[in-house]
């Protein structure tokens, strides 16, 4: 099957906007569906106790399912957050992480995703739950 973008477009389109740019994701796969982000650590992300921020990692399952749909609606397509349950399974200190998303279902209105987070090593730190919603045209 052929997807509707290239890693190199979704790269592009992170680029473009701030509110992703400067966290420095590299999109490091894509399949039908799916999305696996690198989280470059940054001090920034830490929050007291020298652990990463719940928010960074919330962020990144949200943008990782983002473009998980971009691989089949194009990147014209105006999807939006509607929910997202996490659940933080382990802490991250000083280190890059991925995040993985994955469309489970793809209607007509409501589009049902999970994304998992986890350290280079493959240790598991957060799972999420994502809907977003297909506003009408």
């Amino acid at each position: 099957m052929e997807l509707a973008v290239t890693r190199e477009d979704l790269q592009d389109l992170l680029a473009e906007h701030a509110f992703t740019r400067s966290y420095r994701y590299a999109v490091l796969s894509i399949a039908d569906g799916e999305c696996t982000l690198l989280v470059p650590f940054q001090s920034a992300f830490e929050r007291p106790g020298g652990v990463v921020s719940g928010q960074v990692f919330m962020g990144a399952a949200d943008i990782a399912m983002w473009l998980a749909i971009k691989t089949r609606l194009g990147l014209s397509d105006p999807s939006l957050t509607v929910e997202m349950k996490t659940n933080f399974l382990s802490g991250a200190r000083h280190e890059d992480f991925q995040c993985t998303a994955r469309v489970l279902k793809l209607g007509r209105r409501l589009i049902y995703g999970v994304a998992e987070c986890a350290t280079e090593k493959g240790r598991l730190l957060t799972h999420h739950t994502v809907t977003y919603i297909r506003p009408e045209r």
